[in-house]
């Protein structure tokens, strides 16, 4: 009997992999839920909107979103300086799945008995 050797999944042959691996995080899917929500943000806007982040996490999650060429960072020269996100024609194909997933984690949520103890 021949034995077959499993595959390895990695994002270089894995959809799954990959994609977890661009929008995996703690706080990536928020950040582009409230983009999606909002359109354009400031930091303070979608620092004061994320209960929890901290400014070293928000300042990581949105450069690597922007490295992924899922958000955009637009620089006003202005005097305060001013900065806007947004997200990429790319990510904003997600809107619909980050709707999916936000029904489902809100009806799990309204409807978790672990959170009745």
């Amino acid at each position: 009997m021949k034995q077959e050797t499993p595959e390895i999944l990695n994002k270089k042959n894995c959809v799954m992999v990959y994609a977890m691996d661009v929008l995996g995080g703690k706080w990536r899917l928020p950040i582009m839920w409230k983009l999606y929500q909002n359109k354009t943000m400031r930091y303070n806007e979608l620092k004061r909107s994320l209960t929890g982040i901290t400014n070293i996490m928000l300042t990581r999650s949105l450069r690597e979103l922007e490295e992924s060429g899922l958000v955009i960072r637009k620089e006003y020269d202005q005097i305060p300086p001013k900065v806007e996100y947004s997200l990429t024609k790319d990510s904003e194909e997600l809107g619909p799945a980050l709707e999916i997933i936000f029904k489902w984690g809100r009806e799990r949520m309204t409807n978790d008995p672990s959170e009745d103890q």
